[in-house]
């Protein structure tokens, strides 16, 4: 195994393991690494909630870094067929965002930036480099759900008020907020074993129709703006939004504007391994530029990765919008 596990901070399993890989997605919060390891006499006794990280020489460098760290151990278990395997799942420790629940009142004109900064501070996550994400947020109640879902409430109206999209990543300094579609390094993808483009007029939105807020509970709102692009092509797909924050006819047509997606259209590709390829970056595919909306590494030399890939318009709406 070319790559270095450690766990608890002293014991390297790097040569028990068999199969090894990380993976995340747009639709998660924490990058998730699945491991197989032989039990050996001398492994010691594996725990949830433990330490546990990754290294790896980055393609195209020379030098191991660290590609999970800090992670914790989930979940493990262990399976013996005439010689006894441990699985384990370890997550990221953004993974607590996502298991943990609140509710909370969050006063007008705080961004995003600064409501993260206080999620972590809470539930004691450190924090990096979280750049300033600019547009001020409105008032909100946040009911029982849990501190991803806030988080990304914050980051969708982030969007929706004309700012750009970002992705929370956990890395050695702490937590971090990046640009989706803002790596500074685009890699083109080659070496490849396998693509797949799938074209689909499911979940294609053809007309929206908005509604602002409503006057009675027994009468219906006359629409602040109805928008149609590709009827002709693909036939009527409308969507109707209902928003007591849109007020005006302006900010009904942005809405709008922002909903309308004909053709669906995404990729999967099966290649050879770049093991710094995360979720939310920008990679170019037979000269088209497109999103990571999910990735997975399978780690060992050589490596594979597979990916989903998405234009960015899509994954505005399909995710942040």
């Amino acid at each position: 195994m070319s790559y270095e596990v450690v766990y608890a901070n002293k014991y390297d399993l790097s040569e028990l393991i068999e199969d090894l890989s990380l993976e995340e997605s747009l639709e998660e919060i924490a990058y998730c690494t699945n491991m197989r390891l032989v039990v050996m006499p001398d492994l010691p006794k594996i725990s949830p909630g433990q330490e546990i990280r990754i290294a790896g020489i980055p393609f195209g460098k020379t030098r191991k870094e660290n590609l999970l760290n800090p992670g914790v151990v989930w979940e493990c278990n262990s399976v013996n067929t005439g010689r006894k395997h441990l699985n384990i799942t370890a997550y990221e420790k953004t993974i607590y965002l996502a298991k943990s629940e609140d509710e909370r009142l969050m006063p007008a004109g705080q961004t995003a930036t600064q409501r993260i900064k206080q999620y972590a501070k809470e539930w004691g996550i450190p924090v990096g480099n979280i750049v300033d994400t600019g547009e001020e947020l409105a008032r909100n109640i946040k009911r029982s759900q849990t501190i991803m879902s806030m988080i990304l409430e914050d980051l969708k109206e982030t969007v929706y008020k004309g700012g750009s999209m970002y992705r929370l990543r956990m890395t050695e300094r702490g937590l971090e907020l990046f640009e989706i579609g803002g790596n500074s390094v685009v890699w083109e993808l080659e070496s490849i074993e396998e693509v797949t483009q799938n074209r689909t007029l499911e979940g294609a939105i053809t007309k929206v129709k908005v509604i602002g807020p409503q006057e009675s509970e027994n009468s219906v709102s006359e629409p602040l703006a109805v928008m149609s692009k590709d009827t002709d092509k693909y036939g009527t797909l409308q969507k109707l939004i209902m928003d007591n924050k849109i007020e005006t006819k302006d900010q009904a047509k942005q809405a709008a504007t922002k909903a309308l997606l004909g053709l669906q259209e995404t990729f999967s590709v099966t290649a050879l391994d770049i093991n710094t390829i995360r979720a939310g970056d920008r990679v170019r595919l037979n000269g088209l530029e497109l999103i990571v909306t999910k990735v997975r590494h399978q780690l060992g030399y050589p490596g594979r990765m597979d990916l989903e890939l998405a234009a960015e318009n899509k994954v505005r709406r399909d995710y942040l919008a």
